[in-house]
């Protein structure tokens, strides 16, 4: 997961936030990582506008701010989706955020 984050684009950060959690940021969050025992859960800061044709979210459909895509131990990962995605968030925060755009 980390590796399809940073690969999005050469400038994503790595950072924690709230103590514990990986947060990865350009210009504004991308997204966080919450592992549990066998999943980890990729919340997504897009504030509901970024597309999902591929259909990766997997909660929070109707969350003003981020969106949850959940994946299982042993699931597959669809990397080249996740990418986009976050590319796509990327493109959202430098063009002003997606409060600014969805606004």
């Amino acid at each position: 997961m980390r590796d399809i984050a940073h690969s999005a684009d050469p400038d994503v950060v790595e950072t924690i936030k709230r103590t514990v959690q990986p947060y990865f940021v350009l210009e504004g969050n991308i997204c966080a990582f919450l592992a549990a025992k066998d999943h980890v859960n990729v919340f997504v800061y897009d504030g509901g506008i970024v597309p999902d044709p591929h259909g990766l979210i997997t909660a929070g459909h109707n969350n003003q701010t981020a969106r949850t895509i959940g994946f299982a131990e042993g699931e597959n990962v669809p990397k080249a989706a996740l990418k986009a995605f976050f590319q796509q968030i990327i493109a959202n925060n430098r063009a002003g955020g997606w409060r600014k755009l969805k606004g």
